[in-house]
């Protein structure tokens, strides 16, 4: 199962990286719909499109004014998931007239439960902490799993710890310096020695840090090799980085 980083920013996009946006390619599922969304499109091989929304923030959201190209050719309608109410605030306020001239051919379904997918994975999710509220996400499938958590705080202890526990792959946040704790718990957002204390204590496989700072020297954050010495199995997303899950 392949996974591709179509976005790897926070906040916005960089002539480096857009803003968040994950793929499935194989399931035809993308996780968020930031600026990196529009990438979908020369990536989409099945009939169906589902969009898993983690929030409404724009960073996030944004790309759903992309459909109209991203579906051309492809299926007829996308399928978008999330909470209910951060549904309705992006059909009402996103999609408002006076902000875009016609609502794309979206399917709203908002999150009832766990999620059977046609592979046979099991996908579930949770609440987090955030301004505004979060959506962590997690697929199992048998022999490998598979999970993101974006724009939440993390901690040894964090709320979502046994979400994530023996995940072997992990995409967690990671927009902030140790040194700009202040700022990161104003946005409700993680810095880098938590999320790598977070990993080992949930005893994941692999840790890909994503939602960094899109303005970030890449060459000292984060601080990757020093976050190894916390814990091993780390990487960095870059744009259009494809993973085997």
């Amino acid at each position: 199962m392949k996974l591709i980083f179509l976005g790897t920013a926070g906040y916005h996009p960089s002539n480096r990286r857009h803003t968040s946006c994950l793929f499935l390619p194989e399931l035809g599922i993308a996780f968020d719909a930031g600026t990196g969304f529009f990438r979908v499109r020369e990536r989409l091989r099945t009939p169906t499109l589902d969009v898993y929304l983690t929030h409404a923030h724009l960073d996030h959201s944004v790309g759903l004014t992309f459909l109209y190209n991203v579906l051309e050719g492809g299926p007829s309608e996308a399928a978008v998931h999330g909470a209910a109410d951060k549904l309705t605030s992006i059909r009402e306020h996103l999609f408002h007239p006076d902000l875009f001239p016609a609502m794309p051919p979206i399917s709203w379904q908002p999150l009832d439960g766990p999620r059977q997918l046609p592979d046979g994975g099991r996908l579930r999710y949770w609440p987090q902490a955030h301004p505004g509220g979060s959506l962590g996400y997690r697929i199992d499938w048998p022999g490998r799993s598979f999970a993101l958590v974006t724009d939440t705080r993390a901690a040894a202890d964090a709320s979502y710890l046994e979400q994530i526990r023996g995940v072997d792959v992990l995409v967690h946040e990671c927009n902030f310096r140790d040194d700009q704790a202040d700022l990161a718990a104003l946005t409700g957002h993680s810095c880098e020695t938590a999320v790598a204390e977070l990993a080992k204590q949930a005893g994941v496989g692999r840790l890909v840090l994503t939602h960094v700072d899109p303005i970030a020297d890449e060459a000292t954050f984060p601080a990757v090799e020093r976050l190894r010495g916390i814990f091993r199995e780390i990487t960095l997303a870059h744009d259009l980085l494809e993973l085997e899950l």
